[in-house]
């Protein structure tokens, strides 16, 4: 388990990171989401031990991130941004490398090599110098250096940048395999890949946590009113405008007409769906009704417009 409370960090006067708080569970997969700049790589830094922060505290499974650096990291495995590979090397001999450091050697980096080979999928590139690897394969050698201790955390850092669809595809689906027996941290800008990926969502902007909690939780919370299209046909203007009149808890948007299709739109709170009393209405005023598609607040609607203002690098 990893606490972090009131986590602050100031680059002169940048406070890129602003009495922060929040908790990461055993057995969680936990998306860090914000815009390019937000925070999320200086947190991520401080987490592991590789940056002090200027105030506040980080604990580690009952371990301080200060008085037990080394500790800690042997409990993480990282992914920087910037994976750190030495492209000269062979894949075996610099995951061989980066255990010895571990002082993991004879049987134990064989069976250490034996596990991350298949959980990360390298078999067929192990031998191979690593710049003769795809960029897909890159990340999973890169898991795999940060696996080959087998620790009980995983701090991911953009794992998915520059990633083809495919390939992304592929490090979802072995970064949900491990949250299936690690905590896993990872952060992102791309809202599509953090909601397919993860169990709870953490969103930084300009250094501040503005939101914390599943995809549902935030939803419930963040979610307005909903919008919804209507396709329709004979349709008098007056009838649509003047709908609020019968119905006041629907509020008329918009309306457009295109040779005999008129595209409607209107507005009703979340609490009350409002789609038959509209039906109603229609079928009252002699509309011929060919599309109804109401759209509530997604991830991407709750992101922007908690993180609008953007911010810094950091």
């Amino acid at each position: 388990m990893i606490k972090v409370k009131k986590l602050s960090k100031n680059y002169g006067a940048v406070e890129a990171v602003k009495s922060i708080s929040f908790d990461l569970n055993d057995g969680e997969v936990i998306g860090f989401l914000g815009a390019n700049g937000a925070g999320k790589t200086t947190t991520l830094k401080m987490i592991t031990g590789y940056m002090v922060p200027t105030e506040g505290s980080i604990t580690v499974n009952g371990l301080d991130i200060i008085d037990d650096t080394h500790e800690i990291q042997k409990q993480i495995g990282y992914l920087p941004e910037l994976n750190p590979l030495y492209a000269e090397m062979r894949v075996y001999d610099y995951l061989e490398f980066l255990a010895a450091i571990r002082n993991i050697k004879g049987s134990q980096f064989k069976d250490a090599l034996s596990r991350v080979v298949e959980q990360c999928g390298l078999r067929g590139v192990v031998h191979k110098n690593i710049s003769d690897c795809s960029k897909g394969y890159k990340q999973r050698i890169g898991l795999a250096a940060a696996m080959i201790h087998d620790p009980k955390i995983l701090i991911l850092d953009e794992p998915v940048t520059g990633l083809d669809p495919n390939q992304i595809i592929e490090i979802r689906s072995l970064i949900k395999s491990l949250g299936e027996e690690k905590l896993v941290f990872m952060s992102s800008h791309i809202l599509q890949e953090i909601q397919a990926t993860v169990d709870r969502i953490i969103i930084i902007n300009q250094g501040e946590i503005v939101a914390n909690g599943t995809n549902e939780e935030l939803m419930t919370s963040f979610m307005g009113n909903v919008l919804l299209t209507m396709e329709v046909k004979g349709a008098k203007v007056e009838s649509i405008k003047h709908i609020q009149a019968s119905l006041p808890h629907v509020k008329f948007i918009s309306s457009k007409k295109e040779k005999s299709i008129q595209t409607v739109q209107f507005e009703y709170d979340k609490s009350k769906d409002s789609r038959e009393d509209i039906f109603k209405y229609a079928v009252k005023n002699k509309w011929s009704i060919l599309k109804m598609t109401p759209k509530t607040t997604d991830l991407e609607d709750i992101f922007r417009n908690l993180t609008m203002e953007g911010g810094g690098d950091a």
